[in-house]
């Protein structure tokens, strides 16, 4: 598999794609059935964004029960989670909702909690995004599980408590620990305050970093950018 050789090259040693520990459940209880939010759409793939979640500003707050597994401490505590991996087009609104999907059998879902714990956001991921670039969602957990153990994280709690922080230096300090990447291909999107929500890392056919699009760069270099450690 040509993508597998490419991060095996790039992958660091060792990989710390996940910064907290987790635990997998012993089992995975029955997701809701996935409900398109918008019309299908059947596009040219010309690039992709991988989006990481920063769990603790999403679980500021956040009592929702299906966000129990993230939220609750039960299977581990999250710093960057996959929120997804999602093929995007240069002709126009990106693919998506592309066929019936199956839906991800429990163990499936099970053995991917540690990436994203959140079972019915797995499920969603799949017939939304993945849907449209791959035949099952094996396939489709499998690339994106390739993408996320590729990548290693700096400090988050240094970075946190550094004065006057700016989304530029969180980019700097991103590609400092990732060998082949640039602040160009690192997005970053905020909340109104400033606080830190996502990295959204840009990728070309062909799952080498590219520089991200206009709308995917987000917050510039020079935005005062703030991290929530958690309670």
């Amino acid at each position: 598999m040509r993508l597998a050789a490419i991060f095996l090259a790039l992958l660091p040693t060792p990989a710390l794609a996940q910064a907290y520990q987790c635990v997998l459940p012993a089992r995975i209880g029955p997701v809701r059935a996935i409900r398109p939010d918008g019309p299908a759409v059947r596009a040219v793939i010309s690039h992709y964004t991988l989006a990481l979640s920063w769990s603790p500003e999403f679980c500021r707050g956040s009592r929702a029960a299906e966000n129990a597994l993230q939220c609750g401490g039960s299977v581990g505590r999250f710093g960057f989670i996959l929120h997804g991996l999602w093929p995007e087009s240069n002709s126009g609104p990106a693919p998506q909702w592309c066929a019936l999907a199956q839906p991800p059998s429990p163990q499936l879902l099970r053995q991917n909690i540690c990436m994203t714990p959140a079972p019915q956001l797995l499920a969603h991921e799949w017939a939304k995004h993945g849907s449209c670039m791959a035949k099952t969602p094996e396939g489709y957990f499998k690339v994106a599980g390739i993408l996320w153990h590729s990548l290693r994280y700096p400090d988050m709690a240094q970075l946190s408590r550094r004065p006057g922080l700016t989304a530029g230096e969180l980019r700097r300090a991103f590609v400092a620990a990732n060998r082949g990447w640039t602040t160009e291909a690192v997005g970053i999107t905020t909340g109104s305050r400033g606080w830190l929500r996502e990295l959204k890392l840009c990728y070309g056919r062909d799952f080498m970093p590219r520089a991200c699009p206009r709308g995917s760069f987000g917050a510039p270099n020079n935005a005062q950018l703030k991290i929530w450690r958690g309670n």
